[in-house]
């Protein structure tokens, strides 16, 4: 079943051309209707005041809130019409990451900007990647500053045997229909077999081929170092979109120690398919 509605959560401090290019080829595609939502709320003030200067303050930040919002309306129906069968705009007041994760509902995809990720955000007024895709219940595609054509001459899909690929791989199937070639590579970590890495690669791969997707296996003979393995073989494939689940460990050990999520939502060469 394809797309039918794509969302775009544009961002009120970054550009946005890459994440509208993308959710327009997308809805072009899939013939999908086209959600457009924005977000941003008043950030609190460094000092305190009250009584009428508070409230003046208050609705001058509303103000230059609402007319943002506005500006970004006016990009999102100026990028996209004549480009999507239904064309819907959502805002708010609001912190941004619960304001997408609340309208998420109503999408089958969400596509965004890797804005600044892997650095700290202001959650007043921008929504953070990697705290999105752990509670938006909906696959996340993030595009990298630069990119706005959705390249799927080449996609690769990131195995892992755990519930969060297994997962993304069914939400990228029209994704992965649409793809000229497809490559399920499993990187082996330092203690993992790599005959179980093949023999669940080549699961994929043929369960892909009951879906109509033809599609290649791949597991490096090299084990250990999975995220810059995994961008030496995208680079070699050509890939530009990485599909791959998000967290396979804790959000906090990934933070710590890194991880190949963190590391999909920073690299600036491909976008990032991800779902949890």
């Amino acid at each position: 079943m394809p797309y039918s509605t794509v969302m775009v959560a544009l961002s009120c401090d970054q550009p946005n051309a890459g994440p509208l290019g993308i959710a327009r080829e997308l809805a072009e595609r899939f013939e999908a209707r086209l959600i457009g939502v924005a977000a941003s709320d008043l950030t609190p003030p460094l000092y305190y005041t009250s009584g009428d200067v508070a409230e003046r303050l208050l609705e001058q930040g509303r103000a230059a809130v609402r007319r943002r919002l506005a500006e970004l309306e006016t990009e999102f129906r100026d990028a996209m019409r004549g480009h999507a069968r239904e064309l819907h705009w959502r805002c708010s007041i609001a912190q941004p990451a619960r304001y997408i994760v609340q309208q998420a509902r109503a999408a089958d995809v969400v596509v965004m900007g890797s804005g600044g990720a892997g650095q700290l955000t202001d959650p007043f007024t921008e929504a953070d990647p990697a705290d999105l895709v752990m509670r938006v219940g909906r696959p996340l595609l993030v595009v990298p500053a630069g990119i706005s054509r959705v390249d799927l001459s080449s996609v690769m899909v990131a195995w892992k045997d755990n519930p969060e690929a297994r997962r993304v791989v069914v939400d990228a199937l029209p994704l992965l229909r649409q793809a000229s070639c497809v490559t399920v590579v499993e990187i082996v970590e330092e203690d993992g077999d790599r005959s179980e890495a093949l023999a669940g690669v080549h699961d994929v791969a043929d369960w892909l081929s009951r879906h109509h997707i033809h599609a290649v296996a791949e597991v490096p003979a090299e084990v250990g170092d999975v995220s810059a393995q995994l961008e030496r073989v995208a680079h070699h494939a050509g890939a530009g979109v990485i599909i791959a689940g998000a967290y396979g460990h804790s959000r906090f050990r990934e933070w710590i120690l890194g991880g190949v999520t963190q590391h999909l939502l920073e690299q600036t060469e491909r976008c990032a398919f991800l779902a949890r």
